[in-house]
């Protein structure tokens, strides 16, 4: 069975072109070193609910946009060598200052797949 790693976060809008090609560098080197797909999504229905939600989640603000994405590993030990090797790679070296979203408000986290159609 895969392992997945999935991330919620809330992007401002206006960054959401600098979002999209920092995620498409990170997806490529990702891939490069064995993930077996790579994918980010933007908010299309995902309403504020009254004590849950995906933006309550990430505190999104009025001018934000909420990401959910996620990355597939044939294995935890696969996740945790290509991570290994991702989180080494200069091309990914960046100031946390400049990134393009509140990286305190994301939500991640590692899954063992327990059922796949």
């Amino acid at each position: 069975m895969s392992y997945v790693d999935g991330f919620v976060l809330a992007v401002p809008k206006a960054n959401l072109e600098a979002y999209r090609e920092m995620a498409r560098k990170a997806g490529e080197v990702w891939k490069e070193y064995g993930a077996q797909a790579y994918v980010e999504c933007i908010g299309d229905d995902v309403p504020m609910g009254e004590l849950t939600s995906f933006p309550r989640a990430v505190q999104a603000k009025d001018d934000e946009i909420v990401v959910f994405s996620w990355i597939v590993y044939a294995s935890r030990r696969a996740r945790d060598e290509i991570n290994a090797k991702v989180m080494a790679d200069p091309r990914l070296k960046h100031d946390p200052a400049s990134m393009p979203f509140d990286g305190k408000r994301m939500i991640y986290g590692g899954f063992e797949s327990f059922l796949e159609l």
